[in-house]
């Protein structure tokens, strides 16, 4: 089963004057993971795509998403699929991919129908392509490790890159993603924005009742979400993305736009914040 919402691109003048039910409905995504259910979120932001597969039991097969107006979704677009569940399977353009936690798979352009199966909860993350780079699976050992942070900023963290220069070769689409250690509640300090790219955060790992405090908004105007496990936000490119969490938690970020430059960011430091 497949369901489909589409997400315009805000104004940040806009943006000023929403409540809190428009900021969470506008950059909020939640309720992306569904027993034997694909959901997706076609965003006018670099039209990046992000949603969730949960198999539950059965096969689903990514095939024909009408939003995109292709015979089908991969044909112009290349995917990062992160399984943040049990281990699970994923099979395209007649190859098979076992996923463990925390495994990373990069579809590359014109890689067919993309079935799911297995105990995995696939986290969906696409963007236009120009060329096909090969489908490659990246393992947590294979991924790029970053440690940034200190215990007495509440912010030691791992950065571990999966689609990136760093790691590999793809046409607009960066990911990876961050986890704080033990005492650490702070992400993404200093803050900063990438006026020639959007991003996309998916938080999970979290206890049920647990909340992480997402900033938002432009520097000198700034606006905040509550995110409960497994919600996502879109961040567009005016956007700061900052946030404090109730305990543990890891977010998975994906990127989309003209550069693939990681340190490619304007920094706003915390006494700049409005």
């Amino acid at each position: 089963m497949l369901n489909v919402e589409t997400r315009h691109a805000i104004h940040p003048e806009h943006a000023k004057g929403m409540d809190t039910a428009a900021l969470r409905g506008h950059f909020l995504a939640e309720g992306l993971f569904a027993d034997g259910e694909i959901r997706l979120a076609y965003t006018h932001y670099d039209r990046f795509v992000l949603g969730g597969a949960v198999p539950g039991g059965t096969a689903l097969v990514l095939d024909q998403v009408a939003e995109t107006k292709t015979p089908n979704f991969m044909d112009r677009r290349e995917m990062g699929i992160v399984n943040i569940g049990e281990p699970g399977r994923v099979e395209a353009d007649g190859q098979v991919w076992d996923m463990a936690y925390g495994d990373v798979l990069y579809l590359g352009m014109g890689a067919g129908p993309v079935t799911f199966t297995g105990a995995g909860r696939f986290y969906i993350t696409s963007a236009p392509a120009h060329r096909a780079f090969p489908h490659r699976l990246v393992k947590v050992a294979d991924a790029k490790e970053v440690k940034l942070g200190a215990a007495e900023t509440s912010n030691k963290r791992t950065i571990r890159q999966f689609i990136h220069p760093l790691v590999m070769e793809s046409c607009q689409l960066i990911l990876g993603y961050t986890s704080l250690e033990d005492g650490s509640v702070w992400n993404t300090i200093p803050s900063h924005i990438h006026d020639r790219r959007m991003e996309a955060y998916l938080y999970h790992g979290m206890a049920p009742e647990a909340r992480v405090l997402h900033l938002m908004g432009e520097p000198q105007e700034t606006r905040h979400l509550f995110v409960a496990n497994e919600q996502a936000v879109l961040s567009p490119p005016w956007s700061i993305h900052s946030g404090a969490g109730i305990g543990e938690y890891t977010f998975i970020w994906a990127m989309a736009g003209d550069n693939v430059d990681y340190t490619d960011m304007d920094f706003i430091q915390p006494e700049d914040l409005r």
